[in-house]
């Protein structure tokens, strides 16, 4: 989708508008966003940030997405002047003043590597990265950064996020901060619970499992809350619950191959682990190798899949129920 028919559809007479979810856990969903809703977010956004009228805000995520949508509605909503660039992977505009960008962590990684890219990255007043998991590299390289860095929590279903974290200077944290009007809270799953009334109707339970900590500075008792992983990327093995984003996080400074955790079915232990990595034989047994020194014994991947690609979604997430499925496929050929 192009801005002009985004900006057709949003001032057309119909109080909604078409987004599609990000396909994280499944195929990708369409669903009908209200835009008083939609325009509800971006003023909580462009509050929280202090954002105002005339302020640049850049456009250099695709119009598929909730995203990119919301970045024209803020424009829109809140006065400010929008700078668009073509959606890749590695974003280019004319040097200057930026008040305000979205990323997600791909472009701001390739950005780091590219001497007029960097120089630009740094000149942003507000960086904010969402769209997929912040690793430490990543973190690292940002920590000095002049300016105010931010990941945000959210969702299609949040029309974009409810709550930011800083990445850098002395307020960085593993903590979100709600925005205005959003409270959260846990289920008996121990799985985050939003509830936003300016963007969605009712509470919305999420599949990410998380941790809440009382906010210092709010006299209101309220909480901010760390994401340590999702619900359905546990991994029940011979009694033992092992999440998928954590066995990721342990190797991803150790091996350079591209690679994903997933499961399969085990008639002994219900579920085991399996990696996936992209490459032959070779990078297998490397990868094995690196498994069995930085990995507990119990989190070690029973299989090794060498795979031609990883699934991976329209935006850049693992698409772990096609991860899921490959294993599965793999696993049940005659020749294993």
């Amino acid at each position: 989708m192009d801005l002009e028919t985004f900006l057709d559809e949003w001032r057309d007479s119909s109080p909604t508008v078409l987004v599609h979810t990000s396909g994280s856990t499944g195929k990708p969903k369409p669903m009908l966003a209200e835009k008083r809703r939609m325009e509800a977010s971006a003023r909580i956004t462009c509050n929280f940030l202090g954002l105002k009228r005339g302020d640049t805000a850049l456009l250099c995520l695709p119009l598929d997405y909730i995203a990119g949508k919301m970045m024209v509605v803020r424009a829109l909503t809140c006065g400010l002047r929008l700078l668009t660039t073509e959606a890749s992977g590695t974003p280019c505009w004319d040097a200057g003043r930026i008040d305000f960008a979205a990323m997600v962590p791909l472009q701001v990684w390739n950005l780091l590597h590219d001497t007029a890219g960097l120089e630009r990255l740094r000149q942003i007043r507000h960086l904010i990265i969402g769209g997929g998991a912040i690793d430490e590299a990543l973190q690292e390289r940002l920590k000095d950064f002049p300016h105010n860095v931010w990941s945000t929590y959210g969702m299609t279903e949040t029309l974009s996020h409810i709550a930011l974290r800083r990445l850098n200077g002395p307020d960085a944290s593993e903590y979100y901060t709600p925005f205005e009007g959003v409270t959260v809270s846990l289920n008996a799953d121990g799985c985050l619970v939003i509830d936003a009334p300016a963007v969605h109707d009712g509470p919305l339970v999420t599949n990410d499992m998380a941790s809440l900590s009382p906010r210092p500075s709010c006299r209101k008792g309220g909480v901010m809350f760390k994401i340590l992983g999702r619900k359905d990327n546990v991994i029940c093995s011979g009694g033992l619950k092992i999440q998928i984003e954590e066995v990721e996080r342990l190797l991803r400074p150790h091996l350079s191959v591209p690679y994903l955790i997933t499961r399969a079915r085990d008639e002994k232990f219900g579920e085991v682990v399996v990696l996936l990595v992209e490459g032959g034989a070779v990078g297998g047994a490397i990868a094995l190798d690196v498994c069995r020194r930085v990995l507990p014994k119990y989190w070690q991947p029973r299989h090794v899949l060498q795979v031609r690609q990883l699934p991976m979604t329209a935006t850049g997430k693992p698409a772990r129920a096609e991860a899921w499925r490959m294993a599965e496929a793999l696993l049940s050929q005659p020749s294993r």
